[in-house]
């Protein structure tokens, strides 16, 4: 399937910005399931320097800064790509099991399962909490398949919780999540990590896009659909694999991937430092992804 996705985000200041340094995850890297065909990001007003650059996980990282006065700032990424279903169902049932994994994991010295090492511990936004591990511990047994676990997490987390938008912010503790049962697609997803990590398997954290469709009979709405998060784990020998706990699936093709790291903090689609501006800004984000024949 292929795609193209216009992601375009707008900060009007309250006060004059005389300086911004800017850093943006907006443009989709290639996976093994995805071509990323082309992409053209544009700023307005224009950066005086621009970079791009792959940072320590492999994403494409935007660099730019803009040294001359603003009040408005608006970036647009234009994307074309071309995803391939990772159909995975099969497999759920087979392979390592959470055992395996396990031993697997504190016995090999392969690149691979000593990179996702790293995947294993705590970080900015996941902290591993005793009420996480009592939580999920139930989902993963020595004996069953690993990624039959994980998918039973995912379920879980679909069922129990609430896809609640007005609840939480991206800073919003992951016991909150959890004693109020509410969240969205990025506390979901670092519910996920967490859980996984606190049984000790390696999971990151994975940002991009989803197609959504419309109900039958009616047109799509240009900039309806939104940045979304989901999750992946790793089982030695077999590799990544990414789940969607918001939606209760494996990703598929209709799961764009832009970049992945230990959570949020580390891919958000734009961050920066701004001198001036005032105390106030309104954020506006539009989104839209649409199939091209």
């Amino acid at each position: 399937m292929r795609y193209q996705v216009v992601h375009t985000t707008r900060y009007k200041y309250s006060s004059i910005v005389s300086q911004g340094i800017n850093l943006a995850y907006v443009m989709p890297r290639n996976t093994l399931r995805q071509t990323c065909i082309s992409s053209i990001l544009k700023v307005n007003p224009l950066p005086v320097t621009a970079e791009e650059r792959v940072d320590y996980y492999g994403n494409r990282a935007y660099h730019f800064s803009i040294e001359h006065e603003h009040k408005t700032l608006e970036v647009t990424a234009t994307s074309v790509i071309e995803v391939k279903s990772d159909d995975i169902g099969p497999q759920l049932d087979l392979g390592n099991t959470c055992a395996q994994v396990r031993a697997t994991l504190s016995q090999s010295r392969e690149r691979e399962v000593l990179l996702a090492h790293e995947f294993m511990l705590a970080s900015p936004l996941v902290e591993l909490h005793d009420e996480l591990r009592q939580y999920s511990s139930r989902f993963f047994p020595p004996d069953r398949p690993f990624l039959s676990c994980v998918r039973e997490l995912t379920q879980a987390i679909f069922t129990e919780f609430d896809y609640d938008p007005s609840f939480s912010d991206i800073a919003t503790p992951l016991l909150d999540v959890l004693a109020h049962k509410k969240g969205v697609c990025q506390d979901f997803a670092h519910l996920a990590i967490a859980c996984v990590r606190a049984n000790g398997f390696p999971a990151r954290y994975v940002s991009g896009y989803l197609e959504t469709l419309p109900p039958p009979g009616q047109e799509k709405l240009v900039g309806s659909d939104a940045t979304h998060a989901w999750f992946a784990v790793y089982s030695p020998g077999e590799g990544w694999f990414e789940f969607d706990p918001t939606n209760d699936q494996v990703a598929g093709f209709q799961h764009i991937v832009t970049a992945w790291g230990r959570d949020y903090a580390d891919v958000p689609p734009l961050r920066g430092v701004i001198f001036g501006g005032g105390d106030n800004h309104q954020l506006g984000v539009s989104v839209d992804v649409s199939r091209v024949a």
